[in-house]
């Protein structure tokens, strides 16, 4: 232990205001560790099917119920942020049927901020269902699931979906043709969708496509992949040089990218339960070996490999549950893993530009920079891992 906290004299240590600041802000992530994923907001996906006879329309809505009632939107990564905290919290206590009296309370109001309309004609709809699950885990959100049905005008031809933006993000999937293609976009902030075809399929935008893809792979690591976002500042805090770096990022990204198009692919499948807690142990050893090394070994970034494999798996996750279509599934797929690469990259760059570029020759940066870094990231990692385990 005594090689771990060697240090030269702190010649050259003036101010710092750049490295407290960074140290601070990975302080303040353990407050946010116990509640981001908890109250993390997922988007809501909406299914849309239409009747055999194109007379009506279905749409089953997959949402956090309470995110939406309480006007928690997407500009939240996680509820505990948004000045309606309490009011979400209160909603999330109540029992299943407490919450749908609640939502049947205010239905009207709920209703008026969905918008569906079908050759620009806006569309009358009711809610026909509503589950709800029971109170469960209050730390967990919940994800409820509204069925909205209505009648569609005489030889229709499209239909176009939105909602209100304090709805949050939304991923809304058209019906599946009979060789398993279908439409599927990522809505934010109130964006209206292409034109859904009610008489056959709808054709997207491979530009589209991209964009949605890339921008899902982006928000998933900043702001709500904060595992993902500490599993990278790990890496960082031992590298003082970009080159070894880029060798463990690179690592990285070819594995997560394996695991990624294998789990979309169907081919390997393993429980949450079992991935979720190796992400978190990951954390942990990186960061653990942070304090015993002061240099990139030779394994290294072969440890990095096996651990991008056990992320890829969590962003297959991801991406499963919003799907991709068959026309575009290539394209799908590297576009989420574009946007993937440029959070983890963006989250590099904001940590050399706060102190890597500045402070990374000073004598001090491994005892004050590197060591605390390392200790605090460790001890989140290490509470996830028994909060998925032991505490699950």
């Amino acid at each position: 232990m005594a090689r771990i906290f060697s240090q030269r004299p702190l010649t050259g240590f003036t101010a710092g205001s750049l490295p407290l600041v960074f140290l601070i802000t990975i302080a303040s992530l353990i407050g946010w560790s116990f509640t981001a994923r908890a109250h993390e907001i997922q988007p809501a996906i909406a299914d849309l099917v239409f009747s055999p006879d194109q007379s009506g329309y279905q749409l089953e809505i997959a949402l956090n119920l309470e995110a939406a009632l309480a006007g928690v939107g997407s500009e939240h990564a996680d509820t505990d942020q948004s000045p309606k905290a309490e009011e979400y919290d209160a909603l999330r206590a109540l029992s299943a049927a407490q919450l749908r009296d609640r939502l049947y309370q205010v239905q009207q109001n709920f209703l008026s901020q969905i918008f569906i309309s079908a050759d620009d004609v806006a569309l009358e709809k009711t809610i026909e269902n509503v589950s709800i699950p029971d109170v469960g885990d209050l730390s967990v959100a919940r994800a409820s699931r509204i069925v909205l049905r209505g009648n569609l005008p005489p030889d229709a031809q499209n239909m176009t979906f939105s909602w209100a933006p304090s709805f949050g993000a939304v991923v809304l999937r058209g019906p599946l043709s009979e060789a398993g293609e279908g439409y599927s976009a990522y809505l934010q902030n109130g964006t209206v969708s292409d034109p859904v075809s009610i008489q056959g399929q709808t054709t997207q935008s491979v530009w589209q496509v991209i964009s949605d893809y890339v921008t899902v792979g982006f928000t998933h690591i900043i702001p709500k992949g904060l595992d993902h976002i500490l599993f990278v500042v790990g890496l960082f805090l031992l590298s003082t040089k970009l080159s070894p770096l880029l060798w463990q990022v690179t690592a990285f990204t070819l594995a997560h990218t394996i695991t990624l198009a294998l789990g979309m692919l169907g081919l390997v499948s393993v429980p949450a339960a079992i991935v979720e807690p190796l992400i978190a142990a990951s954390i942990v050893y990186i960061c653990v070996e942070n304090l015993f090394l002061d240099h990139l070994t030779k394994w290294r970034p072969i440890v990095i490999f096996g651990f991008g494999l056990l992320h890829g798996l969590g962003f297959a996750s991801v991406l499963t549950e919003i799907g991709l279509s068959r026309s575009y599934f290539i394209t799908g797929l590297i576009s989420f893993n574009v946007g993937v690469e440029l959070g983890q990259i963006s989250v590099i760059f904001l940590c050399f530009m706060a102190v890597g570029f500045w402070f990374r020759n000073k004598p001090w940066y491994r005892p004050f920079i590197i060591i605390p870094g390392s200790l605090i990231i460790a001890a989140i990692g290490a509470f996830w891992f028994l909060e998925r385990t032991i505490l699950a």
